[in-house]
């Protein structure tokens, strides 16, 4: 049980400091003294940092697609709306004092070989975006759902790119204006 809660408190301070600061730029040294764990504890749960990002990663995906998830059903009820509610629940996490960028994009812009497991962690996350997207545009009856929720997803990844950037974090709402164009022309 305290081997399991140490493994835990040792991925999410490895993730907290990789949205912050960049997955080669955060040393090993600093992630074990943040958590409080020893090195063992590291290379006994996960055998390696590349492992460590990994399972970072992981859990990031899984929060990030179910918060996304949860946002946009509570902004929005209809399948159209829910297209556009991904915008306003983007834009909550601009605002938010934790925003440093998309880690996903981080990660495949320091590990870029397509081979890489963690580059192939980041596209795998980017795909079930996409699929939540797509889902919505299907469910809302777009006649081209692929087409429609690629062109959602560019605004969305778009957005995330700007606001991180930038600093800019109007992004989100004047993407959802693009969106809005391309749900009256679907």
């Amino acid at each position: 049980m305290r081997s399991k809660k140490k493994k835990e408190q040792l991925v999410e301070t490895a993730l907290r400091l990789f949205c912050r600061h960049g997955f080669r730029a955060t040393g090993v040294d600093t992630i074990l003294a943040e958590a409080g764990v020893a090195k063992m504890t590291l290379y006994n749960n996960f055998g390696s940092k590349e492992a460590l990002i990994l399972a970072a990663l992981e859990k990031r995906d899984e929060g990030h697609i179910a918060w996304l998830t949860a946002e946009t059903e509570a902004r929005g009820a209809a399948p159209e709306e829910r297209l556009l509610a991904l915008f306003d629940a983007l834009d909550a996490w601009y605002a938010g004092g934790d925003f440093h960028g998309c880690p996903f994009l981080k990660a495949s812009g320091e590990f870029e070989s397509q081979d890489d497991p963690i580059h192939r962690a980041a596209l795998a996350h980017k795909g079930r975006l996409l699929g939540l997207i797509r889902d919505y545009a299907g469910a809302a009856g777009a006649p081209d759902p692929r087409r429609l929720a690629g062109e959602i997803y560019l605004l969305v990844e778009g957005a995330t790119v700007v606001a991180q950037l930038t600093g800019d974090r109007s992004t989100a709402a004047r993407a959802r204006q693009a969106a809005e164009a391309l749900l009256a022309a679907a």
